[in-house]
């Protein structure tokens, strides 16, 4: 839940960042602009400390704190949950890289500073996690907060451009309402505490990859990835009030949007599609599970 948490206080950092300068709203500059600069570098200070000071006080201060520790979490919840860390690492570091280009630094610039201070505040969490009874410092996770950079950085210095995007989706299940206090009560905290309603893609660009004008610049197919059956981290658990239902996998393929390729010369549009952008558009989609063996449905993702 706290990575999604992150990610809209970066998305309110950036907002903030572009919203200063009333003359050339959302309008990035072609040179460093030291003001701009400024604001961005308070603002994400400001976040990571705050970030890290509220997050010490209304999560952690809940748990009994422990000397610190590791933990071997590679097997809960069918790895959405690393899933989780990816996402959140690369669209934290490609949200911060597009303020730092706002400010007029340079592409190679924003993209390494916006990567570290994405890294930085996921490490400081992880961290956290340490010298939490609850939880423990995880290799794993940070093997993904890893991959969710790599990504990012990955096909800047490969292709100049993003053409494989990370994104996710949410569809409510049944079982949030078997265990609520784990996988949330009421929509809100199911949004992101319920991995069984929680799918991540990798949307693939045709055009960028093709250079065939057959296809849209807008359009990309996905391949998304969830499970469900799932009402703890691990199957092994016993919870004695329910009964823990098979857990099973789930792939996904569809078309999606890149709506930062549509065409407009609003920078609030093509800020508000920055933004959205993180999020799979719904067509119609095809399920391969493996729910008592191979089964193939369609749905709407």
């Amino acid at each position: 839940m706290m990575r999604f948490i992150i990610i809209i206080g970066y998305i309110s950092s950036s907002l903030l960042s572009y919203s200063q300068e009333r003359a050339s709203f959302f309008k990035p500059l072609d040179s460093l602009n030291s003001k701009r600069l400024n604001t961005v570098l308070i603002s994400e200070a400001s976040l990571i400390t705050g970030g890290l000071l509220a997050l010490n006080q209304l999560w952690y201060s809940d748990f009994e704190q422990s000397n610190f520790r590791t933990i071997n979490d590679s097997g809960e919840w069918r790895q959405l949950d690393k899933f989780g860390h990816v996402y959140a690492t690369y669209q934290l570091s490609r949200l911060s890289a597009d303020a730092f280009k706002w400010s007029g630094l340079s592409k190679e610039k924003s993209n390494l500073y916006g990567s570290i201070s994405s890294y930085t505040f996921m490490t400081a969490i992880e961290v956290f996690d340490g010298f939490s009874q609850e939880w423990g410092f995880s290799w794993y996770d940070m093997a993904a907060n890893t991959l969710g950079i790599g990504l990012y950085l990955g096909q800047e210095y490969l292709w100049n451009e993003q053409r494989i995007l990370l994104k996710y989706s949410f569809n409510r299940s049944e079982f949030a309402s078997l265990n609520p206090s784990k996988l949330g009560d009421g929509f809100t905290e199911e949004l992101f505490k319920d991995y069984n309603g929680q799918t991540y893609w990798l949307s693939f660009n045709l055009f960028s990859f093709t250079q065939s004008e057959f296809f849209p610049k807008w359009l990309n197919v996905a391949v998304g990835y969830g499970a469900e059956g799932m009402l703890a981290g691990r199957s092994s658990v016993q919870l004695a009030e329910f009964n823990q239902n098979d857990r099973y996998t789930q792939f996904y393929f569809s078309l999606d949007v890149d709506l930062t390729r549509i065409q407009t010369n609003s920078y609030f549009l093509k800020t508000i599609f920055s933004l959205v952008n993180m999020l799979k558009i719904p067509f119609p989609t095809l399920e391969i599970n493996t729910s008592n063996g191979r089964n193939l449905q369609w749905q709407w993702y």
